[in-house]
Protein backbone atom coordinates (compact mmCIF):
# COMPACT_ATOMS: atom_id res chain seq x y z
CA UNK A 1 0.00 0.00 0.00
CA UNK A 2 2.22 2.29 1.26
CA UNK A 3 4.78 0.95 -1.75
CA UNK A 4 2.15 2.21 -4.20
CA UNK A 5 1.60 5.86 -2.72
CA UNK A 6 5.32 6.82 -2.41
CA UNK A 7 5.59 5.41 -6.29
CA UNK A 8 2.68 7.66 -7.42
CA UNK A 9 4.31 10.47 -5.08
CA UNK A 10 7.78 9.77 -6.94
CA UNK A 11 6.17 10.19 -9.86
CA UNK A 12 4.39 13.47 -9.27
CA UNK A 13 7.62 14.99 -8.17
CA UNK A 14 9.32 13.89 -11.67
CA UNK A 15 6.74 15.28 -13.43
CA UNK A 16 6.88 18.76 -11.40
CA UNK A 17 10.92 18.43 -12.32
CA UNK A 18 10.06 17.88 -16.03
CA UNK A 19 7.43 20.69 -16.29
CA UNK A 20 9.69 23.08 -14.23
CA UNK A 21 12.94 22.00 -16.95
CA UNK A 22 10.81 22.01 -19.94
CA UNK A 23 9.32 25.86 -19.42
CA UNK A 24 12.61 27.93 -20.65
CA UNK A 25 12.79 30.38 -18.11
CA UNK A 26 15.15 33.34 -18.82
CA UNK A 27 16.68 32.76 -14.98
CA UNK A 28 15.98 30.51 -12.54
CA UNK A 29 16.17 30.48 -9.05
CA UNK A 30 18.80 28.03 -7.80
CA UNK A 31 17.44 27.12 -5.09
CA UNK A 32 13.93 25.99 -6.07
CA UNK A 33 15.79 24.25 -8.86
CA UNK A 34 17.60 22.53 -6.53
CA UNK A 35 14.50 21.56 -4.34
CA UNK A 36 13.16 20.15 -7.59
CA UNK A 37 16.33 18.03 -8.02
CA UNK A 38 16.60 16.72 -4.64
CA UNK A 39 12.85 16.18 -3.56
CA UNK A 40 12.86 13.09 -6.17
CA UNK A 41 15.83 11.31 -5.03
CA UNK A 42 14.32 11.84 -1.52
CA UNK A 43 11.10 10.32 -2.08
CA UNK A 44 13.10 7.64 -4.23
CA UNK A 45 14.52 6.33 -0.86
CA UNK A 46 11.42 6.10 0.70
CA UNK A 47 10.30 4.05 -2.00
CA UNK A 48 13.05 1.94 -1.88
CA UNK A 49 12.95 1.96 1.80
CA UNK A 50 9.71 0.43 1.30
CA UNK A 51 10.59 -2.82 -0.76
CA UNK A 52 13.62 -4.03 0.98
CA UNK A 53 14.06 -7.07 2.47
CA UNK A 54 17.48 -6.57 4.40
CA UNK A 55 18.85 -4.32 7.20
CA UNK A 56 21.82 -3.33 4.97
CA UNK A 57 19.53 -2.43 1.85
CA UNK A 58 17.53 -0.69 4.42
CA UNK A 59 20.78 1.20 5.57
CA UNK A 60 21.64 2.68 2.20
CA UNK A 61 18.04 3.88 1.81
CA UNK A 62 18.61 6.05 4.61
CA UNK A 63 21.47 7.40 3.39
CA UNK A 64 19.32 9.01 0.68
CA UNK A 65 16.16 9.44 3.06
CA UNK A 66 18.41 12.07 5.03
CA UNK A 67 19.15 14.48 2.46
CA UNK A 68 15.61 16.30 3.32
CA UNK A 69 16.41 16.82 7.30
CA UNK A 70 20.28 18.18 5.91
CA UNK A 71 20.69 19.65 2.21
CA UNK A 72 16.72 20.21 1.86
CA UNK A 73 16.36 22.19 5.18
CA UNK A 74 19.35 24.05 4.52
CA UNK A 75 18.25 25.07 1.13
CA UNK A 76 14.92 26.11 2.51
CA UNK A 77 16.70 28.70 4.77
CA UNK A 78 18.52 29.84 1.84
CA UNK A 79 15.40 30.51 0.07
CA UNK A 80 13.62 32.33 2.89
CA UNK A 81 16.64 34.95 3.75
CA UNK A 82 16.54 35.23 -0.82
CA UNK A 83 13.21 35.78 -0.74
CA UNK A 84 13.09 38.39 2.15
CA UNK A 85 15.79 40.27 0.59
CA UNK A 86 18.86 39.33 2.64
CA UNK A 87 22.31 38.63 1.05
CA UNK A 88 23.97 35.66 2.27
CA UNK A 89 27.90 35.57 2.11
CA UNK A 90 29.93 33.10 0.88
CA UNK A 91 31.29 31.20 3.71
CA UNK A 92 27.94 31.25 5.32
CA UNK A 93 26.54 28.97 2.77
CA UNK A 94 30.33 27.44 2.49
CA UNK A 95 29.74 26.58 5.82
CA UNK A 96 26.09 25.70 5.92
CA UNK A 97 26.18 23.01 3.00
CA UNK A 98 29.54 22.10 4.42
CA UNK A 99 27.61 20.88 7.56
CA UNK A 100 24.51 19.40 6.13
CA UNK A 101 26.73 17.03 3.89
CA UNK A 102 29.16 16.46 6.86
CA UNK A 103 26.20 15.42 8.62
CA UNK A 104 25.59 13.30 5.47
CA UNK A 105 29.17 11.96 5.81
CA UNK A 106 28.63 11.38 8.65
CA UNK A 107 25.66 8.78 7.82
CA UNK A 108 27.10 7.45 5.07
CA UNK A 109 30.14 6.06 7.12
CA UNK A 110 28.05 4.00 9.49
CA UNK A 111 26.38 1.47 7.00
CA UNK A 112 28.71 -1.17 8.64
CA UNK A 113 28.56 0.17 12.25
CA UNK A 114 26.43 0.75 14.17
CA UNK A 115 27.58 3.88 15.45
CA UNK A 116 24.11 5.77 14.13
CA UNK A 117 21.83 2.80 14.67
CA UNK A 118 22.65 0.60 16.34
CA UNK A 119 20.57 -2.13 15.28
CA UNK A 120 17.92 -2.09 12.29
CA UNK A 121 14.80 -4.79 11.91
CA UNK A 122 13.20 -5.05 8.82
CA UNK A 123 9.71 -6.00 9.33
CA UNK A 124 7.50 -7.34 6.43
CA UNK A 125 3.73 -5.94 6.65
CA UNK A 126 0.81 -6.15 4.27
CA UNK A 127 1.76 -3.02 3.44
CA UNK A 128 5.53 -2.90 2.77
CA UNK A 129 8.45 -3.05 3.83
CA UNK A 130 8.90 -1.31 7.70
CA UNK A 131 12.05 -0.66 9.42
CA UNK A 132 12.72 -0.95 13.38
CA UNK A 133 15.67 1.16 14.49
CA UNK A 134 17.70 1.20 17.71
CA UNK A 135 19.62 4.86 18.19
CA UNK A 136 23.05 4.73 18.19
CA UNK A 137 25.88 6.87 19.89
CA UNK A 138 25.75 9.89 17.21
CA UNK A 139 21.77 9.70 16.92
CA UNK A 140 22.57 12.65 18.62
CA UNK A 141 24.27 14.44 16.79
CA UNK A 142 21.22 14.53 14.03
CA UNK A 143 19.39 15.61 16.82
CA UNK A 144 21.27 18.16 17.60
CA UNK A 145 21.87 19.77 13.86
CA UNK A 146 17.67 19.41 13.33
CA UNK A 147 16.92 21.38 16.62
CA UNK A 148 19.45 23.81 15.39
CA UNK A 149 17.84 24.07 11.94
CA UNK A 150 14.43 24.64 13.37
CA UNK A 151 15.64 27.19 15.62
CA UNK A 152 17.19 29.31 12.28
CA UNK A 153 13.99 28.69 10.68
CA UNK A 154 11.30 29.70 13.50
CA UNK A 155 13.53 32.60 13.88
CA UNK A 156 13.39 33.56 10.08
CA UNK A 157 9.88 33.44 9.98
CA UNK A 158 9.46 35.20 12.92
CA UNK A 159 11.75 38.01 12.26
CA UNK A 160 10.11 37.86 8.57
CA UNK A 161 6.54 38.58 10.13
CA UNK A 162 7.83 41.14 12.56
CA UNK A 163 10.09 43.00 9.60
CA UNK A 164 7.88 45.03 7.79
CA UNK A 165 9.98 44.63 4.47
CA UNK A 166 9.34 44.82 0.29
CA UNK A 167 9.18 40.98 0.35
CA UNK A 168 5.95 38.36 -1.09
CA UNK A 169 3.72 37.59 2.51
CA UNK A 170 2.27 34.89 -0.33
CA UNK A 171 5.41 33.13 -0.51
CA UNK A 172 6.29 33.71 3.16
CA UNK A 173 2.80 31.86 4.03
CA UNK A 174 4.07 29.23 2.10
CA UNK A 175 6.88 28.87 2.96
CA UNK A 176 5.56 28.97 6.89
CA UNK A 177 2.85 26.35 6.16
CA UNK A 178 5.28 23.90 4.74
CA UNK A 179 7.80 24.05 7.59
CA UNK A 180 5.19 23.85 10.00
CA UNK A 181 3.14 21.40 8.87
CA UNK A 182 6.15 19.23 8.20
CA UNK A 183 7.77 19.73 11.67
CA UNK A 184 4.35 18.64 13.59
CA UNK A 185 4.60 15.22 11.58
CA UNK A 186 8.46 14.67 12.21
CA UNK A 187 7.35 15.19 15.61
CA UNK A 188 4.28 13.07 15.72
CA UNK A 189 5.98 10.06 14.43
CA UNK A 190 9.29 10.12 16.05
CA UNK A 191 6.88 9.84 19.26
CA UNK A 192 4.59 7.54 17.92
CA UNK A 193 7.48 5.26 16.53
CA UNK A 194 5.25 5.00 12.71
CA UNK A 195 6.75 2.34 10.58
CA UNK A 196 5.55 4.69 7.57
CA UNK A 197 6.60 8.12 6.85
CA UNK A 198 4.10 10.87 5.32
CA UNK A 199 6.71 13.16 5.33
CA UNK A 200 7.40 12.23 1.08
CA UNK A 201 3.98 13.45 0.85
CA UNK A 202 4.19 16.95 2.17
CA UNK A 203 7.84 17.37 0.03
CA UNK A 204 5.78 16.46 -2.99
CA UNK A 205 2.95 18.81 -1.68
CA UNK A 206 5.40 21.51 -1.22
CA UNK A 207 6.72 21.03 -4.43
CA UNK A 208 3.75 21.01 -6.39
CA UNK A 209 2.38 24.80 -5.07
CA UNK A 210 6.06 25.84 -5.44
CA UNK A 211 6.18 24.97 -8.94
CA UNK A 212 2.99 26.56 -9.15
CA UNK A 213 3.99 29.86 -7.57
CA UNK A 214 6.91 29.81 -9.10
CA UNK A 215 5.98 32.30 -11.66
CA UNK A 216 5.05 34.86 -9.75
CA UNK A 217 7.57 34.15 -7.63
CA UNK A 218 10.51 34.96 -10.50
CA UNK A 219 8.26 37.75 -10.81
CA UNK A 220 8.81 38.96 -7.22
CA UNK A 221 12.18 38.87 -8.20
CA UNK A 222 13.62 42.01 -10.21
CA UNK A 223 16.71 39.77 -10.63
CA UNK A 224 15.05 37.36 -12.77
CA UNK A 225 13.42 40.05 -15.56
CA UNK A 226 16.66 42.09 -15.59
CA UNK A 227 20.17 41.18 -15.63
CA UNK A 228 22.49 41.48 -12.28
CA UNK A 229 24.22 44.23 -13.73
CA UNK A 230 21.32 46.15 -14.10
CA UNK A 231 19.71 45.61 -10.89
CA UNK A 232 22.88 46.46 -8.62
CA UNK A 233 24.81 48.77 -10.87
CA UNK A 234 22.30 50.08 -12.85
CA UNK A 235 21.78 54.30 -14.01
CA UNK A 236 17.94 52.93 -14.44
CA UNK A 237 15.06 52.34 -12.04
CA UNK A 238 12.97 49.19 -12.31
CA UNK A 239 9.54 49.11 -10.67
CA UNK A 240 7.53 46.12 -11.42
CA UNK A 241 3.69 45.45 -11.15
CA UNK A 242 1.55 42.62 -11.88
CA UNK A 243 -1.61 43.35 -14.06
CA UNK A 244 -3.91 43.85 -10.89
CA UNK A 245 -1.80 46.97 -10.50
CA UNK A 246 -0.24 44.80 -7.04
CA UNK A 247 3.51 45.63 -6.58
CA UNK A 248 5.81 42.99 -7.18
CA UNK A 249 9.74 44.53 -6.95
CA UNK A 250 12.01 47.17 -7.99
CA UNK A 251 15.73 47.19 -7.99
CA UNK A 252 18.10 49.09 -5.87
CA UNK A 253 17.77 52.30 -8.12
CA UNK A 254 14.46 52.89 -8.29
CA UNK A 255 14.82 53.61 -4.17
CA UNK A 256 16.51 56.92 -5.35
CA UNK A 257 14.17 58.09 -7.44
CA UNK A 258 11.20 57.30 -4.93
CA UNK A 259 12.47 56.37 -1.21
CA UNK A 260 8.71 55.48 -0.34
CA UNK A 261 9.20 52.34 -2.23
CA UNK A 262 11.09 50.96 0.44
CA UNK A 263 8.18 51.17 2.96
CA UNK A 264 5.74 49.10 0.29
CA UNK A 265 4.70 45.84 0.72
CA UNK A 266 4.90 43.77 -1.79
CA UNK A 267 1.65 41.89 -3.47
CA UNK A 268 -0.14 45.16 -2.37
CA UNK A 269 -1.41 48.41 -4.33
CA UNK A 270 1.17 51.22 -4.66
CA UNK A 271 0.24 53.27 -1.26
CA UNK A 272 -1.82 55.92 -2.38
CA UNK A 273 -0.55 59.59 -2.74
CA UNK A 274 2.93 58.91 -3.19
CA UNK A 275 4.89 59.81 -6.16
CA UNK A 276 5.31 56.50 -8.00
CA UNK A 277 1.54 55.68 -6.86
CA UNK A 278 0.77 59.11 -9.06
CA UNK A 279 3.26 57.92 -11.62
CA UNK A 280 2.62 54.79 -12.54
CA UNK A 281 -1.11 54.23 -12.07
CA UNK A 282 -1.01 56.51 -15.04
CA UNK A 283 1.54 55.42 -17.12
CA UNK A 284 -0.54 51.87 -17.18
CA UNK A 285 -3.83 53.64 -17.60
CA UNK A 286 -2.38 55.01 -21.04
CA UNK A 287 -0.78 52.17 -22.09
CA UNK A 288 -3.38 50.15 -21.83
CA UNK A 289 -6.00 52.65 -23.50
CA UNK A 290 -4.12 54.83 -25.96
CA UNK A 291 -0.60 52.76 -26.21
CA UNK A 292 1.48 55.19 -24.48
CA UNK A 293 5.07 53.72 -24.20
CA UNK A 294 6.81 56.71 -22.34
CA UNK A 295 6.58 59.70 -20.18
CA UNK A 296 8.58 62.44 -19.11
CA UNK A 297 8.75 64.20 -15.81
CA UNK A 298 10.75 65.65 -12.72
CA UNK A 299 11.00 64.93 -9.43
CA UNK A 300 13.42 67.56 -7.28
CA UNK A 301 14.35 69.23 -10.38
CA UNK A 302 15.73 66.27 -12.32
CA UNK A 303 13.95 65.61 -15.05
CA UNK A 304 13.13 61.88 -15.38
CA UNK A 305 11.90 59.89 -18.38
CA UNK A 306 9.69 56.84 -17.44
CA UNK A 307 9.01 53.47 -20.02
CA UNK A 308 6.66 50.66 -19.56
CA UNK A 309 6.34 47.38 -21.09
CA UNK A 310 4.45 44.43 -20.22
CA UNK A 311 7.24 41.51 -19.05
CA UNK A 312 7.43 37.69 -18.86
CA UNK A 313 9.32 35.18 -16.62
CA UNK A 314 10.02 32.74 -19.66
CA UNK A 315 10.93 32.91 -22.87
CA UNK A 316 7.37 33.26 -25.15
CA UNK A 317 5.68 32.58 -21.99
CA UNK A 318 2.56 34.51 -20.67
CA UNK A 319 2.64 37.87 -19.82
CA UNK A 320 2.51 38.48 -15.89
CA UNK A 321 2.89 42.56 -15.64
CA UNK A 322 4.51 45.49 -16.31
CA UNK A 323 7.71 47.08 -16.03
CA UNK A 324 8.45 50.62 -15.73
CA UNK A 325 12.00 51.97 -16.80
CA UNK A 326 13.28 55.17 -15.11
CA UNK A 327 16.00 56.77 -16.29
CA UNK A 328 17.47 60.31 -15.53
CA UNK A 329 16.79 62.74 -18.63
CA UNK A 330 18.30 65.52 -17.03
CA UNK A 331 21.56 66.01 -19.36
CA UNK A 332 18.85 64.65 -22.20
CA UNK A 333 16.43 67.19 -22.03
CA UNK A 334 19.24 69.96 -21.98
CA UNK A 335 20.59 68.75 -25.18
CA UNK A 336 17.04 68.91 -26.28
CA UNK A 337 15.87 71.94 -24.82
CA UNK A 338 18.95 73.49 -26.65
CA UNK A 339 18.08 71.94 -30.13
CA UNK A 340 14.24 73.30 -29.59
CA UNK A 341 15.76 77.03 -28.74
CA UNK A 342 17.91 76.13 -32.08
CA UNK A 343 15.12 74.95 -34.09
CA UNK A 344 12.87 78.09 -33.14
CA UNK A 345 15.71 80.57 -33.90
CA UNK A 346 16.45 78.84 -37.21
CA UNK A 347 12.96 78.42 -38.39
CA UNK A 348 11.91 81.93 -37.32
CA UNK A 349 14.97 83.47 -39.35
CA UNK A 350 13.85 80.88 -42.37
CA UNK A 351 10.03 81.98 -41.76
CA UNK A 352 11.85 85.86 -42.07
CA UNK A 353 13.23 84.91 -45.12
CA UNK A 354 10.04 83.40 -46.61
CA UNK A 355 8.24 86.16 -45.61
CA UNK A 356 10.54 88.58 -47.58
CA UNK A 357 10.39 86.46 -50.20
CA UNK A 358 6.72 86.15 -50.86
CA UNK A 359 6.82 90.30 -50.02
CA UNK A 360 9.10 90.92 -52.64
CA UNK A 361 7.41 88.02 -55.02
CA UNK A 362 4.16 90.16 -54.41
CA UNK A 363 4.98 93.29 -54.79
CA UNK A 364 6.68 91.67 -58.31
CA UNK A 365 3.50 90.49 -59.54
CA UNK A 366 0.97 93.47 -58.09
CA UNK A 367 3.39 95.90 -60.10
CA UNK A 368 3.50 93.29 -63.58
CA UNK A 369 -0.78 93.62 -62.67
CA UNK A 370 -0.34 97.50 -61.95
CA UNK A 371 1.65 97.80 -65.20
CA UNK A 372 -0.96 96.02 -67.29
CA UNK A 373 -3.66 97.98 -66.00
CA UNK A 374 -2.25 101.24 -66.69
CA UNK A 375 -1.64 100.29 -70.47
CA UNK A 376 -5.45 99.29 -70.25
CA UNK A 377 -7.33 102.27 -70.32
CA UNK A 378 -10.61 100.55 -70.19
CA UNK A 379 -9.87 98.48 -66.58
CA UNK A 380 -8.50 100.78 -64.16
CA UNK A 381 -8.54 99.74 -60.66
CA UNK A 382 -9.58 96.44 -62.19
CA UNK A 383 -6.85 94.83 -60.23
CA UNK A 384 -7.67 96.22 -56.90
CA UNK A 385 -11.49 96.47 -56.77
CA UNK A 386 -11.31 92.38 -57.81
CA UNK A 387 -9.00 91.40 -55.10
CA UNK A 388 -11.05 93.05 -52.18
CA UNK A 389 -14.65 92.24 -53.33
CA UNK A 390 -13.38 88.83 -53.83
CA UNK A 391 -12.73 87.95 -50.10
CA UNK A 392 -17.17 89.02 -49.75
CA UNK A 393 -17.87 86.20 -52.50
CA UNK A 394 -15.56 83.51 -50.28
CA UNK A 395 -17.27 84.98 -46.91
CA UNK A 396 -20.34 84.16 -48.17
CA UNK A 397 -19.51 80.72 -49.64
CA UNK A 398 -17.92 79.66 -46.02
CA UNK A 399 -21.24 81.20 -44.22
CA UNK A 400 -23.46 78.86 -46.62
CA UNK A 401 -21.34 76.40 -46.49
CA UNK A 402 -21.54 74.94 -50.36
CA UNK A 403 -18.13 74.08 -51.36
CA UNK A 404 -15.51 72.96 -49.77
CA UNK A 405 -13.14 75.83 -49.10
CA UNK A 406 -10.86 75.76 -45.28
CA UNK A 407 -9.71 78.92 -44.38
CA UNK A 408 -5.58 77.93 -46.43
CA UNK A 409 -7.75 77.30 -49.94
CA UNK A 410 -9.26 80.60 -49.19
CA UNK A 411 -6.16 82.53 -48.32
CA UNK A 412 -4.97 80.55 -52.13
CA UNK A 413 -7.48 82.47 -53.99
CA UNK A 414 -7.59 85.74 -52.39
CA UNK A 415 -3.85 85.62 -52.97
CA UNK A 416 -4.15 84.77 -56.54
CA UNK A 417 -6.63 86.77 -57.82
CA UNK A 418 -4.25 90.05 -58.74
CA UNK A 419 -2.93 86.96 -61.07
CA UNK A 420 -6.01 87.38 -63.16
CA UNK A 421 -5.30 89.34 -66.10
CA UNK A 422 -1.01 89.05 -66.26
CA UNK A 423 -1.64 87.75 -69.52
CA UNK A 424 -2.58 90.78 -71.63
CA UNK A 425 1.21 92.01 -71.05
CA UNK A 426 1.31 90.33 -75.00
CA UNK A 427 -2.08 92.82 -76.04
CA UNK A 428 -1.42 95.36 -78.34
CA UNK A 429 -1.97 98.72 -77.05
CA UNK A 430 -4.19 99.11 -80.18
CA UNK A 431 -6.08 96.17 -79.15
CA UNK A 432 -6.25 96.72 -75.27
CA UNK A 433 -7.26 99.84 -75.86
CA UNK A 434 -9.85 99.87 -78.32
CA UNK A 435 -12.85 102.00 -77.36
CA UNK A 436 -15.58 99.94 -79.96
CA UNK A 437 -16.14 96.41 -80.50
CA UNK A 438 -13.32 94.08 -80.90
CA UNK A 439 -13.08 92.43 -84.55
CA UNK A 440 -13.22 88.72 -84.74
CA UNK A 441 -9.97 89.00 -85.55
CA UNK A 442 -8.78 91.43 -82.54
CA UNK A 443 -10.86 89.11 -80.10
CA UNK A 444 -9.11 86.18 -81.02
CA UNK A 445 -5.84 87.92 -79.64
CA UNK A 446 -7.63 89.25 -76.75
CA UNK A 447 -8.67 85.72 -75.48
CA UNK A 448 -5.48 84.45 -75.71
CA UNK A 449 -4.79 86.25 -72.10
CA UNK A 450 -5.75 83.75 -70.17
CA UNK A 451 -3.86 81.47 -71.20
CA UNK A 452 -0.60 83.70 -71.04
CA UNK A 453 -1.73 84.61 -67.82
CA UNK A 454 -1.36 80.82 -66.41
CA UNK A 455 1.70 80.60 -68.37
CA UNK A 456 2.96 83.54 -66.54
CA UNK A 457 2.12 82.45 -63.04
CA UNK A 458 3.88 79.09 -63.69
CA UNK A 459 7.09 81.32 -64.79
CA UNK A 460 6.91 83.33 -61.82
CA UNK A 461 5.86 80.72 -58.94
CA UNK A 462 6.81 77.30 -59.65
CA UNK A 463 9.54 76.29 -57.47
CA UNK A 464 9.04 79.51 -54.88
CA UNK A 465 5.51 79.17 -54.13
CA UNK A 466 3.76 76.24 -52.41
CA UNK A 467 2.48 73.84 -55.00
CA UNK A 468 -1.41 74.27 -53.19
CA UNK A 469 -0.94 78.09 -54.12
CA UNK A 470 0.58 77.73 -57.32
CA UNK A 471 -2.17 75.50 -58.43
CA UNK A 472 -5.01 78.18 -57.69
CA UNK A 473 -3.01 80.32 -58.83
CA UNK A 474 -2.85 78.96 -62.43
CA UNK A 475 -6.36 77.74 -62.91
CA UNK A 476 -7.35 81.44 -61.46
CA UNK A 477 -5.80 83.25 -64.07
CA UNK A 478 -6.20 80.18 -67.14
CA UNK A 479 -9.75 79.34 -66.68
CA UNK A 480 -11.90 82.46 -65.02
CA UNK A 481 -13.13 82.95 -68.75
CA UNK A 482 -14.76 79.92 -68.75
CA UNK A 483 -18.33 79.76 -68.74
CA UNK A 484 -20.68 76.89 -67.25
CA UNK A 485 -22.13 75.94 -70.23
CA UNK A 486 -18.87 75.57 -72.05
CA UNK A 487 -19.24 78.27 -74.70
CA UNK A 488 -16.02 80.04 -73.00
CA UNK A 489 -12.46 80.55 -73.30
CA UNK A 490 -9.76 78.74 -73.98
CA UNK A 491 -11.04 75.34 -72.84
CA UNK A 492 -14.51 75.17 -73.09
CA UNK A 493 -14.50 73.67 -70.00
CA UNK A 494 -18.34 72.51 -68.66
CA UNK A 495 -19.66 72.86 -65.49
CA UNK A 496 -17.76 71.09 -62.31
CA UNK A 497 -14.78 70.72 -64.93
CA UNK A 498 -14.09 74.14 -64.17
CA UNK A 499 -12.08 74.49 -61.02
CA UNK A 500 -13.66 76.24 -57.87
CA UNK A 501 -11.65 78.69 -57.63
CA UNK A 502 -12.07 79.49 -61.14
CA UNK A 503 -15.58 80.10 -61.10
CA UNK A 504 -15.44 82.60 -58.20
CA UNK A 505 -12.82 84.62 -59.95
CA UNK A 506 -15.46 85.02 -62.87
CA UNK A 507 -18.31 86.12 -60.84
CA UNK A 508 -16.29 89.35 -59.20
CA UNK A 509 -14.72 89.42 -62.77
CA UNK A 510 -17.92 90.08 -64.45
CA UNK A 511 -19.87 92.26 -61.46
CA UNK A 512 -16.90 94.63 -61.51
CA UNK A 513 -17.13 95.00 -65.32
CA UNK A 514 -20.49 95.54 -65.06
CA UNK A 515 -20.55 98.14 -62.02
CA UNK A 516 -17.37 100.46 -63.46
CA UNK A 517 -16.85 103.05 -65.89
CA UNK A 518 -15.22 102.36 -68.46
CA UNK A 519 -13.81 104.67 -71.43
CA UNK A 520 -16.48 102.84 -73.80
CA UNK A 521 -19.38 102.97 -71.36
CA UNK A 522 -20.92 104.51 -68.14
CA UNK A 523 -21.30 102.19 -64.51
CA UNK A 524 -24.18 100.32 -64.98
CA UNK A 525 -26.95 100.67 -62.19
CA UNK A 526 -26.67 97.89 -59.30
CA UNK A 527 -30.26 96.66 -60.06
CA UNK A 528 -29.27 95.94 -63.30
CA UNK A 529 -25.62 94.29 -62.85
CA UNK A 530 -27.63 92.37 -60.46
CA UNK A 531 -30.14 91.58 -63.27
CA UNK A 532 -27.53 90.07 -65.62
CA UNK A 533 -25.99 88.57 -63.01
CA UNK A 534 -28.60 86.33 -62.10
CA UNK A 535 -29.62 86.25 -66.02
CA UNK A 536 -26.21 84.25 -66.32
CA UNK A 537 -26.58 82.04 -63.55
CA UNK A 538 -27.03 78.53 -64.55
CA UNK A 539 -25.54 79.90 -68.38
CA UNK A 540 -22.30 82.28 -67.96
CA UNK A 541 -21.79 80.83 -64.18
CA UNK A 542 -22.16 78.18 -61.41
CA UNK A 543 -25.71 78.00 -60.62
CA UNK A 544 -24.82 78.10 -57.05
CA UNK A 545 -23.17 80.87 -56.76
CA UNK A 546 -26.92 82.68 -57.22
CA UNK A 547 -27.75 82.15 -53.44
CA UNK A 548 -23.51 83.40 -52.69
CA UNK A 549 -24.09 86.57 -55.51
CA UNK A 550 -26.92 87.45 -53.60
CA UNK A 551 -25.91 87.06 -49.96
CA UNK A 552 -23.18 89.27 -50.20
CA UNK A 553 -24.68 91.74 -53.11
CA UNK A 554 -25.04 94.32 -50.33
CA UNK A 555 -21.70 94.59 -49.21
CA UNK A 556 -20.44 94.70 -52.84
CA UNK A 557 -22.87 97.76 -53.40
CA UNK A 558 -21.88 99.35 -50.43
CA UNK A 559 -17.69 98.79 -51.74
CA UNK A 560 -18.87 100.28 -54.83
CA UNK A 561 -20.48 103.02 -52.91
CA UNK A 562 -17.72 104.18 -51.11
CA UNK A 563 -15.61 104.03 -53.83
CA UNK A 564 -17.39 106.50 -55.78
CA UNK A 565 -17.96 108.64 -52.58
CA UNK A 566 -14.25 109.02 -52.24
CA UNK A 567 -13.42 109.95 -55.98
CA UNK A 568 -15.73 112.99 -55.47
Amino acid sequence: MYTIAYGIALFISIAVWIYIAVKNYDKVDPYCYSAYILVPVIVLAYWLKSMVISWEAAMISFCFVYFDSTVLLTILIFAMLRTLGVRTKFWVKFLAYGSAFAHLWLIWMSVHNKMYYGSITVLMTENGSATKMVDGPFKVVHVIYLSLLFIIIAGIIIAAYIRNGTYSRRTLYLYTSAVSFGFMIYVVEQISGSDFSVLPFVYVLSDVFVAVNYDRALAHDISAIISTQQNTHAIRGYIVLDFKKRFLSCNLKAYEFFPELKDQRVDEALIEGTAVARLVYPMIHGYEKQGTTSKRFHIDGITCMGEICHFSVSVNGPKWGYVIDIRDATEEQKVFDLMSSYNDSLNKQVKDATDNIKNIQSKIVAGMANMIENRDDNTGGHVKRTSDIIRFVIEEIRNQGLMSIDEEFAQDIIRAAPMHDLGKIIVENSILNKPGKLTDEEYEIMKMHSTKSGEMVMILLDGVEEEHFVKVAYNVARYHHERWDGRGYPEKLVGTMIPIEARIMAIVDVYDALVSKRSYKEAMSFEKATMIMCEGMGTQFDPNMRSVFLGCKDKLEDYYRNINEGSR
